[in-house]
């Protein structure tokens, strides 16, 4: 199995070539410590955002078609909101929305009824391919297992795990033609799968993991992809926001505020605009 040089965060897809079974293996690092820095999640929140961001990425180094991929779980518990969100260049972001005290750990009880939305922009197409299914199971494998059985029609198997260090995915699926390389393969590759604990997932290289997983198959891995945190602050483009509003509304928020305040839940950033600030906006283009 040759190996390649490893990003700090990264998906890396493999094949079994002796069984027509491929895979993927996703770490997120500096991507994951980027995204929970300043938010102060409670764990089982955390734990949830980390999985949900492993697994999107696993879908988006997938895609036949590579676009803009937005997962969102929208629920009535006290996580209303959970969204990942991530451009084609697996540059990725997202963030929770909790209210109220935070109690059990499982998808049914921080989320309560959901479900989840799905939303990929490719360029070239009208409007974005949209997607809405009801949450199933109680944790974030089981929801996007059943979701990759309904969109994927091949039988697949995920594994997630999180800490507050580190996110990472484990997938496998079965293409059509593997029961004729060997018909016990697919079985063979799920129950060796089960045998993965999250300190693997999280602690091994892909050829160290797939080494110990699938010792007896021919595993060829593919060259790894960067996954990157890069959202610097556009206050330009709030600004632009701010001007499709119009000056009357803006100004009636200056007047009772003192100030506009906008904040970016995606990127966690904050953009202050001050009385100076509008009448800057608001401006009249001076000729020349």
């Amino acid at each position: 199995m040759s190996t390649h040089p490893l990003p700090p965060s990264y998906i890396q897809r493999f094949m079994l070539e002796n069984l027509d079974i491929r895979g993927a293996v996703v770490r997120l690092d500096d991507v994951w410590q980027a995204m929970q820095a300043g938010r102060d999640y409670a764990p089982a929140v955390a734990r949830l955002l980390g999985e949900m961001a492993a697994v999107s990425t696993v879908i988006a180094g997938n895609l036949k078609q590579p676009g803009r991929l937005t997962f969102q779980i929208q629920g009535h518990g006290p996580v209303s909101l959970l969204v990942i969100d991530c451009a084609e260049t697996l540059n990725l972001r997202g963030y929770a929305k909790a209210e109220g005290s935070v109690s059990g750990d499982s998808l049914s009880a921080l989320v309560g009824d959901g479900r989840l939305q799905l939303s990929l922009d490719v360029e070239g197409l009208d409007q974005p391919y949209q997607s809405l299914v009801p949450l199933e199971g109680d944790s974030i494998t089981d929801t996007f297992t059943h979701y990759l059985a309904q969109s994927e029609q091949q039988p697949a198997g995920l594994w997630l795990a999180c800490s507050p260090d580190a996110a990472a995915a484990l997938f496998v699926q079965k293409l059509p033609g593997a029961d004729a390389k060997d018909l016990d393969g697919w079985s063979r590759v799920q129950t060796l799968a089960e045998t993965v604990r999250p300190e693997e997932l999280l602690g091994l290289d892909p050829a160290e993991l797939l080494g110990r997983l699938f010792a007896e198959e021919d595993v060829r891995l593919f060259k790894p992809r960067a996954v990157t945190h890069h959202w610097p602050p556009n206050r330009e483009k709030v600004a632009d926001m701010l001007r499709g509003l119009g000056e009357e509304e803006i100004r009636a928020v200056l007047d009772e505020y003192g100030e506009v305040v906008v904040h970016d839940d995606l990127s966690n950033h904050t953009y202050r605009f001050t009385e100076e600030d509008v009448a800057i906006l608001f401006q009249p283009p001076t000729l020349h």
